[in-house]
């Protein structure tokens, strides 16, 4: 399994209103690719800003590629991210899951 972390920051003003649009956006679009195994959205006030993380779990590079395309470590973004982002990071972060830990229920 591939975990994809992608980050971007808004101001604190912006922070609920893109998440928002994440919601509509990037997490809708993802709920329809074969492959994806969960995906999450962390969120921490810095001050004047919000940082978010997305993280996404897939279960094969091959999986990512149908989302991401073939650089899978480029990042994806929507149409009016620009309107609520700081900055718009180009790459994205990719790591193989070497282990998992299992909770009972």
């Amino acid at each position: 399994m591939i975990m994809r972390i992608w980050r971007g920051i808004t101001s604190r003003e912006q922070a609920d209103a893109y998440l928002e649009h994440l919601q509509q956006t990037a997490l809708t679009a993802l709920k329809g690719y074969a492959g994806l195994r969960g995906g999450w959205v962390l969120r921490r006030m810095q001050g004047e800003q919000c940082e978010f993380q997305m993280l996404s779990l897939w279960e094969s590079e091959k999986a990512l590629r149908a989302y991401a395309g073939d650089r899978p470590e480029r990042a994806v973004y929507y149409d009016e991210d620009d309107k609520y982002l700081l900055e718009m990071e180009p790459l994205v972060r990719l790591y193989e899951v070497a282990d998992v830990l299992a909770v009972p229920d």
